[in-house]
């Protein structure tokens, strides 16, 4: 877990865009590498296709998430979310 003041001191998350969503499950394919910081909300992701050997991971409030390029995973949002995001 990283404090929001911890993530924006580090990484300057303020400068980065913002998304959210509701409770739902969707398919999502990362087209780029995303770095995330989960403002609130929880979702489980579930890795699909060539990631699928990797085990499903819980992102919660605090997290602080890397995405590869290409990877694909199914993501079901158990509480509503909201998050800063950055591709490089």
């Amino acid at each position: 877990k990283m404090s929001k003041y911890e993530a924006e001191s580090k990484h300057k998350i303020s400068k980065w865009g913002t998304w959210g969503c509701e409770v739902s499950k969707f398919d999502w394919e990362y087209s780029g590498t995303e770095t995330a910081y989960v403002l609130e909300g929880e979702v489980l992701v579930t890795p699909t296709g060539a990631w699928a050997s990797c085990k499903p991971t819980k992102v919660e409030a605090g997290d602080l998430v890397v995405f590869p390029d290409g990877m694909t995973c199914v993501w079901d949002v158990t509480k509503p979310i909201k998050k800063h995001f950055n591709f490089s």
